[in-house]
Formats: structure tokens, C-alpha cells, sequence
């Protein structure tokens, strides 16, 4: 499987795309800020087409790019019914103060959906580019948080966490739209709950593992205690 790691915008938030070889159709999972140069050179590096758009959450450093590339490409961009708010409306995830640069930071607005969208709901399963993607539902860090999970040809899972689950933290949850409470049910179930060698593509920083996290993540540790 080829997966190509983009770190993008300010926030360096990661965008993922993912193929089972080069030379075919490929998915892209959250392109924010800044996200089109870089995966049009990964698409053309790897002489891939997109079929699909998959957005963990709706928080703009992780969608921003999403109308864009789905239109461009004329493909579905894929999130949960409870973020749709946030893409025409993406202060309302952030506090007050961040709020008030993000018209600066973005620009003024009108924000609008993806021309394409499609919603998705946990225990879904979409099969695109040939790989089958399970969907679960993880509310906590926003009300529609979700995480992607494929299987290599190796058998080894590989989970797009979004900001559930980062190497060595866990998503916060003092945003708007935030549920501590939730994040911890979603942590124990998406995380906890997975085999140790699955590995984890976080929205932000480098990948990890499940088994690393259980063993060293202090957020994880005092979850499942």
C-alpha cells in the first residue's frame, strides 16, 4: 500500500493519500490549509487519480482544501453529518479568541460546502480506490469526529485518527462542540479496543502505534485505568 504523509498550513496538519499501488486510483484523507500543491505533486509523483475525499472532522485545518480538490477532481468529499456546520461556519469550532483571527488567517468568507458531499455514520464501510474503509464514530475532540481504518495486504490495520489520538497526546476537548466525557469513550473503544500493531496516522505529528500508545501515552494510560 502506498500511503504519502503531507504535513500542510500552519498548523501542519497531516493530509494523507493512500493507494494500494502507484499508477491508480488513490483516496486523499483531510487536506486542509495549503493542502493542493502538495497533493497535486504526490498525484503526479505517483500517477494516481483521486476518487475520493475522507475527512476525519470538520475543523478547518483539516478541511480547508476539501472543496477544492473534490471539485477539481469531481469526487465526493466524505464527513459526519454533526462537522457539516463547520465548513461554512469554521470560527464556531474554535474559542472566541482564535475565532477572531481566523477571518484574518482565512479570509473573510462566504465558506462553502463541497459541491460533492457525502455523509458518513460509524460502522459504515466504503470501499473506494479498491480498499475498504471502516468507519467508527468517535465524538470528544468535535461532535462528529470519525476514524478511517484499512487493512494492508500484510493484514496489519493502519487507522486515520484525525485528532482523536496523537504519538504521545490525545485531542483536545475544550472547543466548542468538545465532550470530554465522550473523548474518553471514543479513546477507549477506537484505541484501547484495537490490536497493538495497528498503526496510527495521526492528524498531527509523526505515526505511532496502538501498542506504543497503550504503553506510554499518559492520556491512554489514565483512560484505561
Amino acid at each position: 500500500m502506498l500511503i504519502a504523509a503531507l504535513p500542510t498550513g500552519p498548523l501542519a496538519a497531516n493530509c494523507y493519500v493512500l493507494a494500494p499501488a502507484p499508477g491508480g486510483d488513490c483516496v486523499i484523507v483531510d487536506p486542509g490549509q495549503e493542502a493542493t500543491e502538495q497533493v497535486d505533486k504526490a498525484l503526479a509523483e505517483h500517477s494516481l487519480t483521486p476518487v475520493a475525499v475522507l475527512l476525519t472532522h470538520g475543523h478547518f485545518d483539516h478541511v480547508w482544501s476539501a472543496a477544492e480538490i473534490g471539485g477539481r477532481h469531481g469526487v465526493p468529499v466524505h464527513l459526519h453529518a454533526a462537522d457539516r456546520g463547520l465548513l461554512t461556519e469554521p470560527a464556531s469550532g474554535v474559542d472566541p479568541g482564535f475565532a477572531a483571527q481566523l477571518s484574518a488567517l482565512l479570509g473573510p468568507g462566504p465558506y462553502t460546502e463541497p459541491e460533492d458531499l457525502a455523509e458518513v455514520s460509524g460502522g459504515d464501510t466504503l470501499t473506494l480506490a479498491g480498499l475498504d474503509f471502516g468507519v467508527e464514530h468517535t465524538p470528544g475532540h468535535t461532535p462528529g469526529s470519525v476514524v478511517y481504518t484499512v487493512t494492508t495486504e500484510d493484514g496489519v490495520p493502519v487507522m486515520f485518527s484525525g485528532d482523536l489520538v496523537f504519538a504521545g497526546s490525545v485531542g483536545r476537548t475544550d472547543f466548542p462542540g468538545g465532550d470530554h466525557a465522550a473523548m474518553l469513550r471514543s479513546l477507549a473503544s477506537a484505541v484501547l479496543g484495537r490490536p497493538d500493531d495497528t498503526q496510527v496516522l495521526p492528524g498531527h505529528g509523526p505515526a505511532t502505534t496502538v501498542g506504543r500508545e497503550r504503553t506510554t501515552n499518559p492520556y491512554l494510560r489514565d483512560t484505561a485505568g
